[in-house]
């Protein structure tokens, strides 16, 4: 079984800050750092660092691209599905307060230069059950999503950064539907996690939701059965990269547990993620995961 993320790959300029600035501030950082990053690549290393097989297809380009190419394939991530433009690869503007809380202005660059021909070629190389996980900071979701149905994989869909082209997305065709709750409210109205659920298990009847509630944990729900998560408490440097680390472990360990385990392990690994700077380098090793023992704080 193949897992392919075809997903984002950007260049992240990382500013410590007092505050989030604001309109009409000029605000001095005291530091700046840069990371590899994008939704896409955060979740690749992600899942190979929990010990899965993955294969990555995206866009960077010619002359900056080399440096997310090359930390892919440090993770033993294949690369072989990676266009390169000559153009400018995706790249994030992200501040970082005193409290380790982000706020991110996204580039799209290369991210959004995928095209049927790129797309085409890369399927060709799946098949049913293998598993394609999806974010938002690429172009031609539909596209990638009816072929991925039409190969019989089981699709994965964290809509992040929720947009309104999410809603035209044939998203009945969905396996996992993971998220956090401001992206789902905006999905289904709701507001309160339960309601949430309810709302989105009538609007998904054959899609598992894994719904991340920040400092409240996590709810694992698949119609039938609905499982709760904790916390794991740990001094906050950067929240980066907590939510592709919780997905990216989540999956990697749904493979080969159950679903109560896959919370545990995913949500180990992205407290560990919250405790360091930066978005690639804040994603652990699966032997560290479950080797720590931070004290967990249950969600009730």
């Amino acid at each position: 079984m193949k897992i392919l993320n075809f997903g984002s790959l950007n260049i992240d300029y990382v500013y410590d800050v007092e505050h989030f600035v604001r309109p009409g501030e000029t605000l001095s950082s005291h530091k700046m750092e840069i990371f590899c990053g994008g939704k896409g690549l955060n979740q690749s290393i992600a899942l190979a660092r929990a010990g899965a097989d993955v294969y990555h297809a995206g866009a960077v380009g010619e002359k900056d691209g080399k440096i997310l190419i090359d930390t892919l394939a440090e993770n033993n991530i294949n690369t072989e599905f990676i266009k390169i433009h000559d153009a400018q690869s995706g790249h994030a503007l992200i501040q970082v307060d005193s409290s380790g809380q982000n706020c991110i202005i996204l580039y799209g660059g290369t991210n959004q230069m995928i095209d049927k021909e790129h797309i085409d070629f890369v399927f060709e190389h799946f098949s049913q059950g293998d598993y394609i996980l999806l974010q938002n900071e690429i172009n031609m979701l539909d596209y990638i999503m009816t072929k991925a149905h039409d190969k019989g994989m089981v699709i994965v869909l964290n809509p992040s950064p929720m947009q309104s082209n999410i809603l035209d997305l044939p998203l009945e065709n969905l396996d996992y539907l993971i998220l956090n709750e401001v992206e789902a409210s905006d999905l289904c109205g709701k507001e309160a996690a339960e309601d949430i659920l309810d709302a989105l298990t009538i609007k998904f009847p054959n899609t598992k939701i894994i719904l991340t509630l920040g400092k409240q944990g996590a709810i694992y729900s698949d119609g039938e059965v609905r499982l709760k998560h904790g916390i794991y408490k740990v001094p906050a440097a950067d929240t980066t990269a907590a939510g592709d680390t919780f997905t990216g472990y989540f999956f990697a360990s749904i493979l080969n547990n159950s679903p109560e385990e896959a919370l545990r392990i995913a949500s180990m690994a992205s407290a560990i993620a919250v405790s360091r700077k930066g978005a690639e380098a804040s994603i652990p090793k699966l032997q560290e995961v479950l080797t720590s023992n931070f004290e967990y704080k249950n969600k009730d």
